[in-house]
């Protein structure tokens, strides 16, 4: 089946917006406008530049307005900023009430996402294994603004899920806590992602980890999701397109 061509706007141009930009490009989409700015004029974009899709990586702080714009103007959209989920179920609500397009996922890295299955399987396994404490750490770069990051905080989801021992998670905190996740987040320079979870007994450790080396196994992963949000209706996640495009392997 022939994918839809897409004409992208662009939210946000830092650097993982020029990754979406270059794979976009190389999978023969349009790059129809491109804003840095959070205050959006959507309907101003949308007669003047006519895309039908947009992507949205900014800021906490414009993640929220921005999808609150893209949704009522009928735009389906690709979010991969993070630190706004409290205000889930009023975005979600928002896609319902206006028969809208959204696909959210905290990292759309192809890598990353088979370490969120594994996290699953390995929080099975040591469920019923109290000597195994749980940790995560991640590393980014000095610009990002959440702490600790998205991707942590999917992954201590699962977590959580899974061990029925943990109620929580804490951030930078000096001591264990044992009914909670310990997450350490460190920013350093130039580091795009590194995400590391442990299982430590006092017989062993378990380490997974995974590294993104740049940001272009994220912006693949975005553009493989934009293409297939097209035509959809309804908020969608990694799962749902991993699911629909590799069920027989997950």
């Amino acid at each position: 089946m022939k994918k839809e061509k897409l004409r992208i706007l662009l939210i946000g141009y830092g650097k993982m917006g020029r990754a979406i930009e270059a794979i976009a490009a190389e999978r023969g989409h349009t790059i129809s406008a491109i804003v840095s700015d959070k205050q959006i004029d959507i309907s101003h974009i949308c007669k003047a530049y006519q895309p039908n899709i947009a992507f949205e990586f900014t800021s906490p702080a414009a993640a929220v307005s921005n999808l609150e714009a893209l949704i009522v103007a009928g735009i389906p959209t690709v979010c991969g900023s993070t630190g706004w989920l409290e205000h889930w179920n009023s975005i979600v609500g928002l896609v319902q009430k206006e028969k809208g397009s959204l696909f959210y996922a905290s990292n759309f890295s192809m890598g990353m996402n088979l370490l969120f299955k594994l996290t699953e399987i390995a929080g099975r396994f040591v469920k019923d294994l109290p000597e195994y404490e749980v940790s995560i750490e991640e590393i980014h770069h000095l610009e990002k603004k959440d702490i600790p990051s998205g991707t942590a905080l999917t992954l201590a989801d699962k977590l959580l899920i899974e061990l029925s021992r943990k109620k929580s998670w804490v951030v930078n905190q000096p001591l264990p806590h044992s009914d909670s996740i310990h997450i350490t987040a460190l920013r350093e320079p130039n580091i795009p992602g590194t995400h590391k979870i442990k299982f430590s007994s006092p017989i062993e450790t378990v380490e997974m980890i995974h590294t993104a080396h740049s940001r272009m196994g994220f912006a693949d992963g975005a553009v493989r999701a934009g293409e297939w949000l097209m035509g959809k209706k309804g908020v969608f996640t990694m799962e749902d397109f991993l699911h629909d495009s590799f069920s027989k392997t997950l």
